[in-house]
């Protein structure tokens, strides 16, 4: 995979991470009521589940691509849809719940519980990677490359967790995050309905 193409799937992933919700509620709600250690396993164990919706993705678009391609356009249109409907609510959010969780006591294990259920819980990361990934995998694509594609998303949404994490452990990041949470919302409404636009016009290519 090239390195500029890489790093267009990396700034995406990188999006998706870092746009409030569910998930930054999970990291934070743990990191609050537990410390750094169940904040940090939350961290990684919804990256877990996040890869495992990846490499589902990546398996079944190469599949897609080859046998069913107007099936496929239709599904990258639908992907597409859903990237302008978040886009659009987080345009609307603006100082959005998702940054003041409730803190409750929890430890890792009950962290790393929760964090898989919000992942596998959320089907609506296969219709993000399916307009995500459609830009970058083709029929021929190896082995290595899917890899890379699959390992990419679980290291960015892994590694922006924990920094989370680490940062709130040191207490002076939230009330920041609170005091931006809408322009947060705003640039990630701006940059989804940008995807979205990319997504309709065509698969990236360098």
């Amino acid at each position: 995979m090239p390195l500029s193409l890489w790093l267009s799937l990396a700034a995406i992933c990188a999006m998706g991470a870092m746009s409030p919700g569910p998930s930054l509620a999970l990291v934070l709600r743990h990191t609050l009521g537990g410390g750094r250690l169940p904040g940090m396993t939350a961290a990684i164990f919804h990256a877990l589940g996040v890869g495992f919706y990846a490499l589902l993705t990546v398996w079944g678009l190469g599949a897609l691509i080859v046998r069913h391609p107007e099936l496929f356009q239709l599904v990258t249109w639908c992907g597409a849809a859903y990237l302008a409907w978040l886009g659009i609510k987080a345009l609307r959010a603006g100082r959005g719940g998702a940054l003041s969780p409730d803190a409750a006591v929890t430890t890792p294990r009950q962290a790393a519980k929760e964090a898989v259920l919000v992942a596998l819980g959320n089907p609506k990361l296969i219709i993000f990677f399916v307009a995500l990934l459609s830009q970058f995998v083709t029929p021929e694509m190896s082995l290595l490359a899917k890899a890379i594609i699959v390992a990419t998303a679980i290291i960015i949404d892994g590694g922006w967790y924990v920094l989370v994490a680490v940062g709130l452990s040191h207490s002076r990041v939230l009330p920041w995050l609170q005091r931006h949470a809408h322009w947060i919302n705003r640039i990630t409404g701006v940059l989804l309905i940008a995807l979205a636009l990319r997504v309709v016009a065509g698969p990236i290519s360098f």
